[in-house]
């Protein structure tokens, strides 16, 4: 029956979920677990349950229940199929782990050949560092970015600042001095009287220069009267961004006669109240008694807007070659998106992520940028906010007049957002490639022609926030087709192994062209290759002559990357 067929499926689920986690799940959390993997809550009415414990509890053969501290764990039973899966959970590290360091020089993969009857004939790779995503780093960074933060405070401070808490453990980190040290790069931890002190690396860097300055200067200072520091502002790039600014929620303070002909005599002169040594330039003429209410302003596209451009990849992986990966997005084990794991390649993304919030979050800014009806069309890259952060976007398709579904470069997924939240990109955020790498698993493919609903909701959970080892096989079509392996267990798990063992996928010793990408491949469809880039550079339009001069500069204008250091 269709409720028996349900069941069946429900079953190999849980099963898998609950292998995955080593420590057991309350029934809470694989309620939250079902409905992040699947994106539905478990079909409990579906299946005449009233709650999760009802439903596990007729699971005898897939799920064990204990009480722990008067609490109730749920753990997997093991069947024959997943005994060896299980034996590697539980083999996995639980206390500190080690800093990973550059996959190529310390492991030493054997890449399995085409008459290999194991695939997995790899040698041990030690990597598997839990990671915490881009944006949470950024979160902690500009958390930090005013002041430094006591460990202590840090918790509610997150609390306040983003409306959730910080739940490091979601991310595979046992302690928050694990975070610490994953970031030690950007934030340095102080003893003081009052406990440990977070101090962001930049903000520590200021402090010492502040320190080092001559006394010469120092007594210069202290007799003159130190001038008041203005609130942090985004640069203004063009004069006209800065006259703007000058036109916002400030009084008229001085008016003067003009000639105007037959219209209104009479204009204000406005500056800004907050800085003192501004020039008054522009008069502040109502249209309304000019005559004028009948001409519409359309907004001026600013020079600096891209329109006419794509990003570019990064450069090719070489075949045979190890590479730290984080696994960004999933559809299936045939369509997924990674990212590059290296210290060069994530502080570019990490800066360039700050810096596109410090200047888009600014209301004189983003008006700038925002984006008229005529440009809000299939291709165009721009950008977009999405929970406070700015991503690079292009435009997959208008949905509807309030809405557009878009493609994030560097992180490999679609989604729909609201126009109103699109802004043109600025042409200095064209330089770094788009870091998203579509891939497919190299050499397996699902046993029923797709991919099943329990074989994705698996190689999610083995991809979930973990840095993997990637050994690339080759690329077809543009899309990069590796291996992936797990080296944070005391056995290496890989992954086209798990597939295969757990009964969802077969080992073919090939590669078969991933059907998802031949429907669907954003990455091909608007993102350059980087060997068509050759050595030209990224050149930022003049900002006094490129509205003269767009139509040569489209032929002209060429851009050159810097490849990734892998």
């Amino acid at each position: 029956s269709k409720q028996a067929h349900l069941m069946e499926l429900l079953k190999k689920e849980v099963r898998a979920m609950l292998i995955a986690a080593k420590a057991g799940l309350t029934p809470e959390q694989l309620e939250e677990q079902y409905m992040a993997m699947v994106c539905k809550p478990l079909p409990l009415r579906d299946l005449g349950f009233q709650t999760t414990l009802e439903l596990v509890t007729q699971m005898p053969e897939v799920v064990q229940i204990y009480s722990k501290n008067g609490t109730l764990i749920l753990k997997a039973i093991a069947d024959d199929s997943t005994k060896g899966i299980a034996q590697l959970v539980a083999n996995q590290k639980v206390k500190t782990r080690k800093a990973s360091k550059k996959i190529a020089t310390k492991a030493n993969l054997t890449f399995p050949t085409k008459n290999s009857k194991n695939p997995q004939s790899f040698q041990t790779v030690s990597a598997g560092t839990p990671v915490l995503p881009a944006a949470v780093k950024a979160e902690l960074q500009d958390l930090l970015s005013s002041s430094p933060l006591l460990l202590a405070d840090l918790g509610k401070a997150f609390f306040r600042r983003f409306g959730r808490a910080f739940q490091y453990r979601q991310y595979g980190f046992l302690s928050m001095f694990e975070v610490l040290r994953s970031m030690a790069d950007s934030i340095v931890v102080e003893q003081t009287k009052a406990g440990s002190l977070l101090v962001l690396r930049k903000f520590l860097a200021r402090t010492i220069e502040q320190e080092e300055v001559p006394q010469e200067e120092e007594e210069e200072s202290q007799a003159a009267p130190a001038p008041e520091v203005p609130p942090l502002e985004p640069i203004c790039e063009t004069e006209n961004f800065s006259q703007t600014a000058h036109l916002i929620d400030s009084e008229p303070v001085q008016t003067q006669a003009v000639d105007l002909g037959d219209h209104l005599k009479q204009a204000n002169y406005v500056c800004s109240v907050r800085d003192e040594t501004s020039e008054c330039h522009l008069p502040f003429i109502p249209l309304q008694h000019q005559g004028l209410g009948e001409f519409p302003l359309t907004p001026e596209i600013p020079p600096d807007a891209v329109q006419d451009r794509r990003l570019c990849s990064l450069p090719l992986l070489k075949r045979r070659c190890l590479v730290g990966v984080v696994v960004e997005f999933v559809v299936s084990p045939s369509q997924f998106y990674v990212r590059i794991c290296s210290t060069e390649a994530s502080n570019k993304l990490r800066d360039l992520m700050f810096e596109m919030r410090h200047v888009y979050s600014h209301k004189v800014a983003s008006d700038k940028y925002i984006m008229p009806e005529s440009s809000v069309r299939p291709g165009q890259l721009c950008c977009v906010m999405v929970s406070k952060w700015w991503y690079r976007v292009i435009i997959h398709r208008v949905i509807s007049e309030q809405e557009v579904e878009v493609f994030c470069a560097d992180y490999g997924r679609l989604q729909i957002v609201h126009k109103s939240l699109l802004r043109f990109l600025k042409w200095h955020y064209l330089k770094l490639p788009a870091q998203a790498i579509p891939c497919s698993l190299a050499w397996v493919k699902p046993v029923e022609g797709r991919w099943s609903n329990a074989a994705i909701l698996l190689f999610k959970q083995l991809c979930r926030f973990k840095e993997l080892v990637g050994l690339v096989d080759e690329y077809v079509d543009g899309v990069l087709y590796l291996f992936l392996c797990d080296t944070s267990t005391k056995q290496d798990v890989y992954f086209h192994s798990v597939l295969r063992d757990m009964g969802y996928a077969d080992v073919c010793g090939e590669n078969i062209p991933s059907q998802e990408f031949e429907e669907l491949n954003p990455s091909a469809l608007y993102v350059q290759p980087s060997e068509k880039q050759g050595n030209a550079e990224v050149v930022e339009p003049d900002l006094c002559l490129q509205q003269e001069s767009r139509d040569a500069d489209n032929e002209t204008a060429t851009l050159k990357l810097d490849g990734a250091e892998m």
